[in-house]
């Protein structure tokens, strides 16, 4: 099993390369924040405790990130590999990945970081709301 982390700013093409290597190796995919946006979408009570943070402007705890990302691995021990996407962010995420990863006995084999200049972000940002629906966008 191959476990790789994509880590890089907002727009730096993460989820597109993420996309590259599930068509080409067949690997899973777990976008953090993906993940909180769905759990929000159906209503659960993951995804309401997330939202009561993401509507005071706050990050979703530690905690919560964590149990999301050690349930995922728990679940995807026999894929062919995994690639994290928006995790870890903070120092406690990364000392509990390593946790979670040597609990099933599979590290992270590649870290990769995306570096993009700021005018790109900018572009890749400006893109993405120009694909937003008005009434998301003028939220």
């Amino acid at each position: 099993m191959l476990n790789i982390v994509l880590f890089g700013p907002p727009g730096a093409g993460k989820g597109t390369q993420a996309a590259r290597l599930i068509e080409k190796y067949g690997f899973h995919h777990i976008s953090t924040g993906e993940v909180i946006r769905e759990e929000i979408r159906q209503g659960s009570p993951l995804g309401l405790s997330v939202k009561g943070f993401i509507d005071k402007g706050q990050l979703a705890p530690d905690a919560l990130v964590i149990d999301l990302i050690a349930d995922y691995v728990s679940k995807h021990k026999e894929s062919k590999g995994n690639i994290f996407d928006g995790f870890p962010r903070t120092t406690p995420q990364a000392e509990a990945f390593d946790k979670i990863m040597e609990q099933h006995g599979t590290p992270v084999n590649l870290m990769l970081a995306l570096e993009v200049s700021d005018d790109e972000i900018v572009c890749s940002s400006g893109a993405r709301r120009a694909d937003v629906p008005t009434t998301v966008a003028n939220r």
